[in-house]
């Protein structure tokens, strides 16, 4: 697997999308991408909502995909640790989904998601 830059889906067709638990995977024309976060110790990093139809996405070509980040909001919990929301953006002719995560630490570990192209 090779990390790969979210806005790496523009241009692409998506075949195929899958979404178990934390994991979403991405199969277009030019290969097959992971969307995931590898959990450590004293963190959490999960998929909070999607919004919009990730099936809408099939058979279409992403026209845009990018990433926003917020970590001003204030936090779903109640410690004072470290959170952060991260949105990615998928934006084909057809339709835009958002892929909201939202991940927690003590502020020590990541909070961020993993993108990457996987090798078969």
């Amino acid at each position: 697997m090779n990390d790969v830059e979210f806005k790496d889906l523009e241009g692409k067709k998506i075949l195929a999308v899958t979404h178990i638990d934390d994991e979403i995977r991405f199969v277009t024309d030019s290969g097959t991408y992971k969307q995931y976060h590898y959990q450590d110790c004293c963190e959490s990093v999960t998929v909070e909502e999607i919004i919009g139809d990730l099936a809408d996405l099939i058979d279409e070509t992403v026209v845009e995909a990018r990433v926003e980040v917020n970590t001003d909001e204030p936090s779903t919990d109640n410690d004072s640790g470290s959170h952060t929301w991260t949105f990615y953006i998928i934006r084909t002719n057809k339709s835009t989904v958002t892929i909201r995560w939202y991940g927690t630490s003590n502020g020590y570990y990541s909070e961020s998601v993993d993108f990457v192209k996987v090798s078969i």
